[in-house]
Order: structure tokens, then sequence, then C-alpha cells
């Protein structure tokens, strides 16, 4: 279930790779001679730190994400864009900072050019060896709307490597999904996985509720295949939980806060660490966006909404005002909402109107990263209709979380909240430190690009 950990890798590698390679090949075509120890050791480290900007631009930017890992154009102008960025800082890195003793202007353009080249040479590669690699045959046992929710984001992204080619199911409610055939007798299990070379078994069933696919299973244990539950397989694949496909043991299984005593501690002290910077620094600026809301609608400038913490504890959350006080009834906002003024929106799509919330932070009401903190009442209403949803508030909730850098677009409806649900339960069970800055980096990219809301 590593193996998109592993495909990312290799890409990093490869990228770090380019960048070296047209370092070195620059400095031959340069002083038309293989560079000598003195003169790579001189360059090396230079470059090495603007390389390593270059790989977090490209990190932040999405780059890594294999689902864009294709020759197409969006790709081309996400990749044109990055380069700009992270060539732009490059100069700026030489040339205001003239203790260097190179003059790399030359050097550096030269670098770049090659660098692009050699760049999509290699992505180009690496698409073609993920096309031509062997796939990861799957077998799914059971049907159910996960079932085909994960059949459909397969079929999309054939560069995840894994390939169903059969869905057995006792009840055979159709022959064919997707073009993948369905049947329904178990009894020659060991024969069809032999027959299809399956690696994997997808368990959408649950064994331990028939006897039939327990009987049928135990006879293949000798051919070591991967056997892995349906929820696993989804969350490694979609980034997602599949609530539905959940009950109260997976919690149990899987949330043990015990294990979380030391990064729940870190997580505390680079929260109050960012919060105190990030207040110093914009401090001098709240005076100026509080007279531009002002001016803009009438109102206070700051507002503060009642919202579920931790544990479902109700607390304040601050932001700036970005939408008009008259004849608001605070419902929910929606898209392109009339409500909201003109520096409201600039301020949402900038994410400046949660500046503010480093408050809650400091209070320890919220962390930076984890799921929005709701409505409470919104809460008692939607844990009728969408299962486990109060369980979100097992953990603080945060400014940013994994479903807001998903680049999905959530609506209020049940089935977009469910969705929403799904990508914070994701989080609750695999936070990390190396999470929560992937997400903080994400977010960056989110505000650069104002797609906020």
């Amino acid at each position: 279930m590593y193996y998109r950990t592993i495909k990312k890798l290799i890409l990093l590698t490869g990228d770090v790779a380019m960048l070296y390679s047209s370092l070195y090949i620059t400095l031959l075509i340069r002083y038309w001679s293989k560079p000598g120890l003195d003169l790579w050791q001189k360059h090396c480290w230079l470059f090495t730190i603007i390389f390593i900007v270059w790989i977090f631009i490209f990190y932040i930017a999405d780059l890594y994400n294999l689902n864009l890992a294709v020759n197409n154009i969006r790709f081309i102008m996400l990749t044109s864009r990055c380069i700009i960025i992270a060539g732009l800082f490059s100069v700026i890195f030489f040339y205001l900072i003239p203790q260097f003793d190179i003059a790399p202007k030359t050097n550096l353009f030269l670098c770049i050019a090659i660098f692009i080249i050699l760049f999509f040479l290699w992505r180009k590669f690496f698409n073609w060896i993920l096309k031509i690699s062997p796939k990861n045959n799957i077998i799914i046992i059971g049907i159910n709307q996960q079932v085909y929710e994960l059949i459909e984001k397969l079929r999309k992204n054939p560069r995840l490597g894994f390939n169903v080619l059969l869905i057995i199911n006792n009840k055979q409610i159709k022959h064919n999904i997707n073009n993948i055939p369905v049947i329904s007798d178990m009894t020659n299990l060991k024969k069809v996985i032999i027959d299809y070379k399956i690696n994997t078994v997808v368990l959408a069933a649950d064994p331990r509720e028939s006897h039939t696919l327990r009987s049928a299973l135990f006879q293949c244990m000798s051919l070591q295949i991967n056997y892995t539950t349906l929820p696993h397989f989804y969350e490694n694949v979609t980034g997602k939980i599949p609530v539905k496909a959940i009950n109260e043991m997976w919690f149990l299984e899987n949330l043990n806060k015990g294990e979380k005593k030391f990064f729940n501690i870190v997580k505390r002290s680079y929260d109050i660490i960012l919060a105190l910077l990030i207040f110093i620094i914009t401090c001098v600026f709240w005076p100026i966006i509080a007279f531009l809301i002002k001016i803009e609608s009438k109102g206070p400038v700051f507002i503060t909404m009642k919202r579920a913490g931790k544990n479902n504890r109700e607390f304040r959350m601050f932001k700036f005002r970005t939408m008009k006080e008259e004849s608001n009834n605070r419902s929910i906002t929606i898209k392109n909402d009339p409500r909201i003024t003109k520096f409201g929106s600039f301020l949402r799509k900038t994410r400046i109107d949660e500046i503010p919330q480093v408050l809650n932070i400091l209070k320890g009401e919220m962390s930076f990263v984890g799921p929005r903190p709701e409505r409470p009442e919104l809460i008692k209403n939607l844990e009728k209709y969408i299962p486990f949803y109060k369980e979100k508030t097992l953990i603080k909730p945060g400014v940013t979380g994994w479903d807001q850098i998903s680049g999905e677009y959530h609506s209020p409806s049940h089935e977009d909240t469910l969705k929403k649900l799904q990508y914070d339960l994701f989080y609750i069970k695999n936070r990390s430190i190396y999470l929560d800055l992937s997400i903080m980096l994400k977010t960056i990219s989110t505000v650069l690009s104002r797609k906020g809301r």
C-alpha cells in the first residue's frame, strides 16, 4: 500500500538528480573542460541552497502529486510558473547578496535552461515507466458504494498502478461494473486468483460474517498474496476514510490517543511559536485592515462566531468581518454570496480574514492544522444524517486542514459534508508533524493562487 510513497520518492530523487546534472553540464559548457573539485565545490554549496528552495516550490505547487505528473497543458503551465518563481528567487539570492566570490549570471541562466530540458525529459521518462510497469492486479470481494467510487478513482488515475480485474459478490446484482466482470461463486477463489495473476485481494465484505468467504480465503493462504480491507485500501488510494464502510471498532483500533502524546506536545509548541510570530508581524497592519473594512460597510471590524472545539466544547472564533451586516441572517455562506463585500472577498481569497484566529490558537482553543470548526447546532443536525459526524471534534479544530488542500469545492449539501468528514477523519487518524507541515505548505500554495473562499 506504499506504492504511491515510493513513486513520489523516485520522482523527488529524479528531480534532485536533474538539478545537479544541470549544474554539472553548465560548468562543463561554460569552462569547456571537466569541472575540477575546487570549481565544483565553489558552485555546489551555493546552488544547493537554491535547489532546496526549488524543491520546496515544486512541492507546494503539487508537482509531486502523481495525478498531475503528466505531460499535458496544465502540468506544463504549472511547471513553467514554478520555474519562473524559482528563477526569480535564484536571481535575487545571487545578486542581492554580494558576499559570494563567483559571478553566476551566465552560469545561473544556463543552468536554468538546461534544467528545463532535463526536467521535462525526466518527467516524460517517468510517465513512460509508469505506463509500461506491471500493474498490481486486484480482486474486490463485495460491493458497496465505496467500491464504485474506488473503481472510478482507479480508472481515472491509471498511474497509481492498480488494475481491478474481477469483483466477487455473493449476490450478483450486475454482470459487470465499468467493464470489470462480476461473479458470485467464491468456491473457486484460489483458482481464480492464480488464473488472473492477482497480487491483492480487497475485502469489502466481512469474512467474519461469511463461513464461505472465510473458507475460500483460508484455502488461498499458500499463494502469498496481499489481503487488505476496503477502508484501508480506500484510504491509501483516495486520502479519505470511507465513513459508510467503518464502525465503532474502527475508531477504537485507529484513534489511540496515547500514541500521540509526543506529537501533541510538539504540535502545541509550534502552534504557540507560529501564532506569536504571525501576530507580531501582522499586528501593525490590523488598523489598516480595520479602516478598510469600516469604510466599505457599517458594522464591527471583528466578528466572533460560536464554534464547537475539541470534545464538542463551545468557543468563540475570531475573524475579520467580510460580510455586510445589513439583512445578514447568518446563514451558511454559499458560492458567490452577495453578502460578501469587495474587500471581504479579497480577505477571504488571501485568508487574511482568518489571521485573528491566532488569538484562538494562543488560547488553546484551535490549532493551525485540524478539521475546520463547525457551528454546534449544525453538528447536532448533521450527526442525525451523517454517521460519526461528531467524532471530528475528537481533536482541536484548525485554521486549515486536509480537506482544505484537497482541491475539491464542497457545498453545504449532506453529500459534500460527508466528503469533508472523510478527509477530516483521515487527518485525525494519520496526523503527524510531517502531515501538518505538508498541509501548511499546500495552504501557502492555495493562498498564493487565491483559490480560497
